[in-house]
């Protein structure tokens, strides 16, 4: 296994700039990268001797970090230092998306009421990106899967209530690897895109029934393509975003779904 030493505070970073960061964020943000972009996916198992030794650094970092990966919901420990990606548990995702479609339908209801603490010009600096036709599309998954998720927080965000918003960015990395699988197999671009924009119309014309009702189907419909998500697709997902396992990641039976 290739080895890459790195000291703390000073060591550069494989585009050749000095890192600043603490060794655990360093770790974590390697990792956790390693996860959204499917090079890690549910099911895989990982030690922290394994990840100690590439990244060159003792294991007390790599604990650290992966115990902040826990906190965010994304690895679980079990005995002697190995960690395992959450596999998918459709009941969480699904309680998940319900705590979604009530922080969004609130925010458009706002945003459409016009109440005190919205702001429109959030909204309206949307409609740029979303209201374009076919050809000025984004067709790039990740790319799209980005700006997906900027819309929706961008929403809530707008609605001018600062505890729902925390909530929801939290809600949103708990559900990033599922939405991504939809924009990495591009079976959703067009629609979203459709979808986005008459949300967006309503809510310019303050028809809060209407935006309401296209919020609830939009993420109803995301929900349901979650539930189709099996190991053979999750699989399918890294051949096609060219993504190796990380070297650190053994070769072992992963758990199915």
């Amino acid at each position: 296994m290739k080895s890459v030493a790195i000291q703390p505070e000073s060591a550069a970073r494989e585009d050749g700039e000095p890192r600043s960061v603490p060794l655990p964020e360093y770790v974590y943000a390697r990792l956790r990268e390693d996860i959204f972009d499917l090079r890690l996916l549910p099911g895989d198992q990982i030690t922290e001797t394994e990840i100690a030794a590439f990244f060159g650094v003792s294991r007390t970092p790599v604990r650290q970090a992966l115990q902040r990966l826990q906190g965010d919901g994304l690895m679980q420990g079990y005995v002697r230092g190995g960690w395992e990606v959450v596999p998918i548990d459709f009941k969480r995702f699904s309680e998940l998306y319900e705590l979604r479609k009530l922080i969004e339908t609130h925010a458009v209801r706002r945003l459409c009421a016009r109440h005190e603490t919205a702001e429109p010009a959030l909204v309206e600096a949307l409609r740029p990106v979303w209201c374009v036709p076919q050809a000025l599309r984004e067709l790039d998954g990740p790319k799209a899967a980005l700006q997906d998720e900027v819309f929706h927080q961008t929403l809530v965000r707008a609605a001018g209530n600062q505890e729902m918003t925390a909530t929801f960015d939290r809600l949103t990395d708990r559900i990033r690897i599922v939405r991504r699988l939809d924009f990495l197999y591009g079976d959703c671009l067009h629609s979203t895109y459709d979808e986005h924009a008459a949300i967006l119309d309503c809510i310019a014309s303050g028809d809060g029934e209407q935006a309401i009702h296209l919020m609830d189907e939009h993420i109803e419909g995301s929900h349901a393509e979650v539930n189709q998500i099996t190991l053979h697709r999750l699989h399918s997902a890294r051949a096609l975003s060219s993504n190796k396992p990380p070297p650190y990641v053994a070769v072992r039976v992963r758990r199915s779904f």
